[in-house]
């Protein structure tokens, strides 16, 4: 059995938006070659089965990623993908009929968080259409979150509710549930939450107990090769080694990443980060 349910991995650190919830990356902008991503997936494919093309940045923007999802096909690694949604007209016939594409996951509460050039209502309606090209096939998994309650943003769900009853013929009650969603049909699913905030270095330590799934189910790969202890370390703040420098078998016996490991099991948090973290901890 392989260590890691999922590995998260940040093809670009760039994105096409300005989400106020979203934490401001300060590393240097870059998408993550093909030759780069490929070395990634050799050296993680012994680790997992699946992979998440997300940490920060919005990997749509990646002029290569049907080349991506192609080289995930060749390590024989089903890809997850989260998304904002708004390059999804443009870029959806490439990615449709990708073998490697298991789920998409497209943050809706993205687009009132902004100021684009086009309405709600087309924003919504492009993806509600890729998702029907997906009923086709019936492989993809679609993921619509609404991670804004309980939040001024709120007020700018009636639509989105109004257009999900039109399409997907179901009557959804505005109503807080768990990241497990609400099935709106096959493969079609709907989760509501409250506004996420990042772990932020920044921070006053808050949290000082507590056991995490970072290093245990899943970590992530920044798009510079950094290897970071969960999906949440926007900053590359817990490195943990470099995946093109090193086997990652090496970095997880790491000292740092076996006192990160030691301490969750005694429910405690050791590094400054995870101390200002806010998810869920309960295991």
């Amino acid at each position: 059995m392989k260590k890691f349910k999922k590995i998260y991995v940040e093809i670009t650190n760039i994105c096409n938006m300005n989400c106020s919830f979203c934490p401001k990356t300060e590393r240097k902008p870059k998408f993550m070659s093909t030759d780069e991503f490929s070395t990634v997936l050799e050296k993680i494919k012994p680790h997992t089965d699946f992979i998440y093309l997300h940490v920060m940045g919005e990997p749509l923007l990646h002029p290569d990623i049907g080349e991506i999802l192609d080289i995930c096909s060749y390590y024989d690694i089903e890809a997850n993908m989260t998304t904002n949604g708004t390059l999804i007209k443009e870029k959806g016939d490439i990615i449709l009929n990708k073998k490697a594409l298991r789920q998409i996951n497209y943050s809706l509460h993205s687009f009132p968080a902004n100021t684009v050039n086009f309405t709600n209502e087309e924003y919504l309606n492009n993806i509600f259409d890729f998702i029907k090209k997906t009923d086709i096939e019936g492989r993809i998994i679609n993921c619509l979150r609404l991670w804004n309650m309980e939040s001024s943003l709120f007020s700018e769900n009636a639509l989105t509710f109004k257009l999900l009853k039109e399409n997907f013929n179901t009557d959804i009650k505005i109503m807080r549930t768990d990241r497990n969603g609400i099935k709106l049909k096959d493969r079609v699913f709907l989760q509501q939450d409250k506004v996420f905030f990042w772990p932020d270095i920044k921070r006053e330590p808050e949290f000082f107990e507590g056991k995490c799934f970072g290093l245990k189910s899943h970590i992530g790969i920044l798009v510079d090769g950094t290897v970071v202890p969960c999906c949440l370390d926007s900053g590359g703040n817990i490195n943990l080694g470099n995946i093109f420098d090193e086997n990652l078998s090496d970095i997880l016996q790491s000292e740092r990443a076996l006192n990160i490991v030691e301490g969750f099991r005694r429910n405690k948090r050791v590094e400054h980060l995870c101390t200002t973290c806010g998810w869920n901890f309960n295991m």
